[in-house]
Parts: C-alpha cells; sequence; structure tokens
C-alpha cells in the first residue's frame, strides 16, 4: 500500500507543476502562479477534515504554541519554496527543474548536521559528493556566456538549490507541528493542520499580491479552472505523502519517491517537448544516483 501511495503521491506533485508552469508561462507572475497551489486547496481540505471527523466520532485535534511555531515556519519555508521552484522553469527545462527540487534530501544531510549535530558514515559523504558533481553538471547553464564561474554559479543555480533547502526545512516544519497536535488520528491531524497552515499562505500571498503585484489576483482568478487543476492536485499530493509517511519509514518513502523524476521526463517530453541536453542527463543521472545511495547508506 505505501508504495502505491508514495507512487501516486510523485505522480500528482509532478503533475502539479506541469499546471504551475503552464499559469507561470502565462499570463501569471511567480507570486501568483504559487498562489493557485493554495487559494482553493485550504476550503477543500477544511470540508474533508470536518466530515472526516464526524464520521469517525473524532474532535478536531488540538493546537498549541508549539503547533504554530513549527507550522508557521514550514508554511513560509514552502512558499519560499514554490517561488524558487516556479521562478526556475523560467531559466531550465521541466525536467532539469523538478530535478535540482531533489536537492533537497542532500541538503538534509548538512541540515541535521548543523541544526541536530548528526553526522554522516564515509558512504553517505561519497554519496552527497556525487550529488555535488550532479548538480555542478546540471548548474552549467549553456545560455550563459562566459568562463566556467559564470556558467555554474548563476540564478538557475541558486533558485535551483534554494528550493531544495527551504523545501528541507519545511518538511521539518511540517513533522514538529504535526506532532504537536493532539487529538484524532494521523489522516485528521495532517488534513485539519494543513488546512490551517493553507489558510495562512493564501492570505500572506493575498495581501502581497495586492500590495506588490496589483492586477495579479484578477488575472489568477480568470485561470480558475488551471488554478482549481492546481489546488487539487496540491491537495490530493499533501495528503499521499503525509500517509505514505504513516505507513512507512520516511527513508523508504523518498526513496520510492524519486520516481517523480521519470514522470517529470514524461511529461517534459511529450507535454512540453523539451530535451535535455547530454550534460543535464548526465548530471540527472548522478543526482538520483546520489539521493539512492545516500538513503540506503544514511
Amino acid at each position: 500500500m505505501w508504495i502505491a501511495v508514495t507512487i501516486f503521491a510523485a505522480f500528482i506533485q509532478s503533475l502539479r507543476y506541469v499546471f504551475q508552469k503552464k499559469l507561470r508561462t502565462g499570463a501569471l507572475r511567480t507570486a501568483a502562479a504559487t498562489l493557485s497551489r493554495f487559494f482553493f486547496a485550504w476550503p477543500m481540505m477544511l470540508a474533508l477534515a470536518l466530515i472526516y471527523g464526524v464520521l469517525r466520532d473524532f474532535d478536531m485535534p488540538g493546537l498549541n504554541a508549539e503547533f504554530w511555531a513549527y507550522g508557521l515556519a514550514a508554511a513560509m519555508g514552502q512558499i519560499a519554496g514554490t517561488l524558487c521552484t516556479v521562478a526556475l522553469f523560467q531559466h531550465r527545462n521541466f525536467a532539469v527543474g523538478a530535478t535540482f527540487k531533489q536537492t533537497e534530501v542532500i541538503q538534509t544531510v548538512f541540515l541535521g548536521l548543523i541544526l541536530l549535530g548528526e553526522g554522516v558514515g564515509p558512504w553517505a559523504f561519497a554519496a552527497v559528493l556525487i550529488g555535488v558533481l550532479g548538480v555542478i553538471a546540471l548548474s552549467e547553464s549553456p545560455e550563459v556566456e562566459g568562463d566556467f564561474r559564470a556558467r555554474v554559479f548563476n540564478r538557475a543555480t541558486a533558485l535551483g538549490l534554494g528550493s531544495g533547502l527551504l523545501f528541507g526545512l519545511a518538511s521539518v516544519g511540517y513533522r514538529g507541528a504535526a506532532l504537536a497536535m493532539e487529538g484524532g488520528d494521523v489522516f485528521l491531524r495532517s488534513l485539519f493542520g494543513l488546512a490551517l497552515l493553507t489558510l495562512v499562505q493564501t492570505v500572506v500571498l493575498l495581501v502581497w499580491l495586492r500590495t506588490r503585484e496589483p492586477g495579479q489576483i484578477t488575472a489568477m482568478l480568470r485561470e480558475w479552472r488551471v488554478v482549481s487543476l492546481v489546488a487539487l492536485t496540491s491537495m490530493a499530493g499533501s495528503l499521499s505523502w503525509f500517509t505514505a509517511f504513516g505507513l512507512q519509514k520516511a527513508a523508504l518513502v523518498k526513496a520510492v519517491g524519486q520516481t517523480e523524476l521519470i514522470f517529470s521526463f514524461l511529461f517534459s517530453t511529450f507535454l512540453f517537448g523539451e530535451r535535455s541536453t547530454p550534460r543535464e542527463l548526465f548530471g540527472i543521472a548522478l543526482l538520483m544516483l546520489s539521493v539512492v545511495f545516500l538513503i540506503l547508506t544514511a
């Protein structure tokens, strides 16, 4: 069951980025395309939480200061990570952009060392080095003229690595928030907690767009059909990941979750007509090898 749920989560997540890429390449700017992920998702999740609670005779989970501390940090990290990912699609093709996000797994090693004092063994460190080589291969931007430094240290690299870091921090925050909630079961806590935090994200982005990018909210509402698809896939993906983590160890779930890259390649090739260069394919292969190796040895 957990394998099927994880593969479904990977597919839905990749599909969501397809819809967001279509929005971003149209009339919407990055922040508005990011808001599309949250705008309709929170009321659907809240309604599902209420219905599920009634059917299972559960009260809504209790909230406390620890939940809000972890949850708000995670919510803001997820917004920033999504902004980076959506903006990245403007610089590199869909498959490479989705692969950059996978550095979340590799960067967790360094986050664990810095924040928790948890080191890694020699084999895990070797996996990280392989990942670094893959990132360097992916980072070279063929459309940027100049020396090696200019081609590697560019805006696409910063956006890609930044999205991985922010999503890694968001994952830690969401786990802390879920553990801090009281009552119900794992599924109800996930539904209720995600609904509240997604509402917070919606309000933050609405305020930003209203004050800094007038007209973008109206432009997003005009694209309500695609926005609704983004919201549905966002909700389904988030709940699937939470369910998978409840059924199996996170390391194994993340390993199977790398199938997202396969779906990204398929979407990139058949929907967008994009082609990856041999260097990008080599970098993606190294990064995939590094992620799997890291999970198996950590």
